[in-house]
């Protein structure tokens, strides 16, 4: 099982962030859909008691750890240890932050969001923004599809060449229709003239980055692709935002042409094939980034469905940002040569950086993934050197020893790129690690690599990601001081019996989860006086979604009496004996500084304590 999720309350601040830009918006959209609704099209769920169950989303599993429950609204996986509400599902599935899905909740739902004369206008221009890349989208579809139509048309003609392309790249009909490529035709003006033709201004064209005015003659105006084989680029909720046109003609100098930056694309932000890949990533633990738009189609197609590509850019902090909300592990499946090399070892350091882990597929000579995929036997090709994929430190260090034979120039080589990438590594027992398999890779000692590792401007190789503070539990670990998750640090005898540990402090969630639970039957009243008797008062924090669930699955029907009295009577006696830990310390304490008020004072608190016990018994 994972660890324990953090309480509701932090649930709670996006829905209050949501007051202030959308009223009572989140109370709409939860009074017209219910999570069942929302979970469905991701989890397919069963009945499970009160509750409906399904396999994790969120990872691998054969065993069913997902629960939901309709009533309260909410769900948790147990798989994970990450749970929450009808939006902090939607943020996690789809990748977006909370703003992003409550706009996907509410349009499901049918639900305006109120925003103030500003927001709605710009929303306004957004909409038509996006509306209009939509149908671009569809005119560029049909000038690809148009060979089938009318093969006397020109426009038809250079479809079927678009087509014929296509096809001859290994894509299928299926990859085609489904990913919408298009063709941009051969002409200035031809998606210029149908836009307008629905009501689009040249201002609103120019802005979605489709069209350009001529140089030197104004007001003058045309399409930017022309005679392109066309990519849409879609954001994480699957809309268009941008497009890539690789170019038909021989004599065309930009081979590839991507949109410019707009209102809708930030290419810094956007990766290629997220939208379709980000569900696979998460279930299989790991992305697989390539360069070209051909290399994931082509993978997508035989089976790696986790596979993102880049948009004419390094990979930036918002991409990597972007991956890790679904996977910790990234797999870099660049082209071979000196270039892509390059950019494996700049992406790779930009992924470590970000604390995750990075491998290299091993490509052959003069082959792009592209190759690869469309070769007959590709997949299982493929598969195996994704299998045999070497860590980004091994990767480059075998390509190194592998291209220069003089010692002192591998050495050099080695300095310059292997360096770097352990630098990035966020954890100094990863790192420590690779130091050592350099130093054997090199010939060198462990000393002589750990030296030649950059350092930061305060003189340290990159820290690492290790966290010190304090435990998941929130629960402090000072030297000589005792907390409870309630936060009343004790540190003298006199208040020992305040002092709670986390076993305990599981044990009363579950009894507060249990009187939650079952809020309007008597056991509920009973259960929170006992722990206040014993516990001193109820916390004012929300109860955690696991205690909650954990409660719920335990007991299908409420308590009877008995089992009531022997919860509190296991969850009173976990107190105690945390307590008389607690209190038997302080009483060595004393006794080794040889402070006889303090001896006396811990020696009555463990003779209380242990009367207590007693009586229990």
């Amino acid at each position: 099982m994972a660890q324990e999720d953090s309480h509701t309350t932090q649930q709670q601040s996006p829905h209050t962030q949501a007051s202030g830009q959308g009223g009572d918006t989140v109370q709409k959209v939860k009074d017209k859909l219910s999570i069942i609704e929302v979970v469905t099209p991701y989890v397919k769920l069963t009945r499970a008691g009160k509750y409906m169950k399904g396999l994790s989303p969120f990872t691998k599993e054969k065993t069913p750890s997902f629960f939901v429950n309709a009533e309260r609204g909410s769900y948790y996986c147990f798989s994970t240890g990450q749970g929450g509400d009808m939006f902090t599902f939607v943020q996690k599935m789809e990748g977006v932050d909370f703003m992003g899905s409550l706009k996907l909740l509410a349009e499901k739902a049918g639900v305006e969001i109120t925003t103030d004369r500003v927001s709605a206008k710009d929303r306004g221009r957004t909409d038509r923004l996006r509306e209009a890349m939509s149908q671009a989208t569809q005119f560029y579809s049909s000038a690809l599809a148009a060979k089938k139509e009318d093969v006397n048309s020109g426009v038809a003609a250079s479809g079927a060449a678009a087509h014929t392309y296509a096809i001859d790249r290994g894509l299928t009909e299926e990859t085609i229709a489904s990913w919408s490529l298009g063709f941009a035709p051969d002409t200035w003006r031809a998606l210029l003239e149908d836009l307008q033709g629905k009501g689009f201004t040249n201002a609103e064209l120019t802005a979605a980055g489709l069209i350009k005015e001529a140089d030197g003659r104004p007001g003058t105006w045309y399409d930017r692709f022309r005679n392109r084989l066309m990519f849409p680029i879609r954001d994480i909720a699957g809309r268009t935002v941008a497009f890539t046109g690789r170019a038909l003609s021989k004599d065309d100098q930009a081979k590839y042409l991507n949109s410019p930056e707009t209102e809708l694309f930030h290419k810094s932000e956007v990766l290629f094939g997220m939208d379709r890949a980000k569900d696979a990533i998460r279930t299989r633990g790991f992305a697989i980034l390539v360069e070209g738009q051909f290399d994931l189609l082509l993978l997508h197609q035989i089976g790696f469905q986790n596979t993102i590509a880049l948009s004419g850019t390094a990979l930036s902090h918002q991409h990597l940002s972007s991956i890790k909300r679904y996977a910790e592990n990234l797999m870099l499946c660049l082209d071979a040569d000196k270039a892509g090399l390059a950019a494996s070892a700049k992406n790779a350091e930009a992924a470590l950086r970000a604390g995750m882990r990075v491998k290299a597929v091993r490509l052959p000579a003069g082959k792009d993934p592209a190759d690869l995929a469309s070769a007959p036997g590709g997949a299982k090709d493929f598969a195996k050197r994704v299998a045999d994929a070497q860590t980004i430190v091994e990767f480059f260090l075998s390509v190194l020893t592998a291209s220069e034979k003089d010692q002192l120039r591998l050495v050099m080589a080695a300095e310059k790129t292997v360096m770097p990438l352990i630098a990035a590594i966020q954890s100094p027992l990863e790192r420590e690690h690779f130091v050592g398999v350099t130093a054997r890779a090199l010939g060198l000692t462990s000393e002589a690599v750990r030296a030649a590792v950059p350092q930061d401007p305060n003189g340290r190789a990159s820290t690492g990601g290790l966290n010190h503070g304090a435990s998941h539990t929130g629960i402090s670990s000072g030297a000589g001081n005792t907390a409870d998750p309630f936060g009343r640090n004790k540190t003298t005898p006199a208040n020992v019996l305040s002092s709670v540990t986390a076993t305990s402090v599981r044990r009363g969630d579950f009894l507060l989860a249990l009187a939650e639970t079952y809020a309007d039957n008597p056991l509920a009243e009973t259960l929170k006086s006992e722990y206040s008797r014993i516990i001193g008062a109820v916390p004012s924090e929300p109860i955690s979604e696991r205690a909650l669930f954990e409660a719920g699955l335990a007991y299908g029907e409420p308590p009877t009496d008995s089992e009531i009295a022997d919860l509190i009577r296991v969850f009173a006696r976990a107190v105690l004996t945390e307590r008389l830990k607690v209190a038997t310390d302080e009483l060595r304490r004393a006794e080794l500084q040889g402070d006889s008020e303090a001896i006396k004072t811990s020696a009555a608190v463990c003779k209380e304590i242990n009367a207590k016990l007693s009586a229990l018994h």
